[in-house]
């Protein structure tokens, strides 16, 4: 049962894992003067932005394992609901993408990450893993897929340490990547910094409708089974 519980939590991990502002924000960070402090310290409030949310779900969905019960007509309710919010939230994204030529819009307080002290930039990582809508969203939706498999309390950890793991890949990746190489770094980062600025829009639109399809494909079978 663990093993099904991983595979159904992969993709809306992956999602998390594919969010551009907070990978644009980590390799910005990685490269002023106190990068080596900010960008773990980052990552940290990633993870812990995480587990918590995941967590609190785990707790609240306590249950969801029985066919008919409450939780879990509330739990493939909430997957219903987060799907068609998710797709809804692709069109959105389609919809202003910028059009050939023009440069993206990024959020504004990334002008000032070079002034970021450590403790802001946890709390940055942390409010951008687990209050950001979108990451918000997706980890409910595991947190609930967790509940729903009927693990036990250990069962639960693992499942919880995988999609917090792979979550945070694309965010603790470029920090490890960055203290390990040192100058030689900077080159790659630089080059996934801007992709991820110039496609942000498209990747968020790939992301979010196939998950929304997911999801609501889950919650519409959990409801009529």
């Amino acid at each position: 049962m663990l093993t099904q519980a991983i595979g159904g939590l992969l993709p809306t991990a992956i999602g998390v894992a594919l969010s551009p502002i907070p990978i644009v924000a980590v390799t910005l960070m990685l490269a002023t003067p106190k990068g080596k402090v900010n960008g773990p310290a980052f990552a940290a409030g990633w993870v812990v932005g995480l587990v918590i949310v995941s967590v609190i779900v785990l707790v609240v969905a306590s249950g969801a394992d029985k066919p008919n019960s409450g939780a879990s007509d509330s739990a493939d309710t909430g997957k219903l609901v987060l799907g068609i919010v998710f797709l809804f939230m692709a069109l959105r994204q389609w919809r202003k993408r910028p059009r050939h030529g023009e440069t993206p819009p990024m959020p504004k307080w990334m002008a000032a990450i070079d002034r970021f002290t450590p403790g802001r930039s946890f709390v940055l990582g942390a409010g951008l893993s687990g209050v950001n809508p979108k990451n918000l969203a997706l980890t409910l939706a595991a947190a609930a897929s967790i509940a729903q498999a009927g693990l036990s309390t250990a069962d639960s950890a693992i499942a919880v340490a995988v999609f917090v793991v792979i979550g945070s890949l694309t965010v603790a990746g470029p920090v490890v990547f960055s203290l390990v190489a040192g100058e030689r770094a900077a080159a790659p980062l630089a080059s996934v910094k801007e992709f991820m600025s110039e496609h942000n829009h498209v990747i968020m639109m790939v992301v979010l409708l196939v998950l929304g399809a997911k999801l609501v494909g889950d919650g519409w079978a959990g409801l009529g089974s």
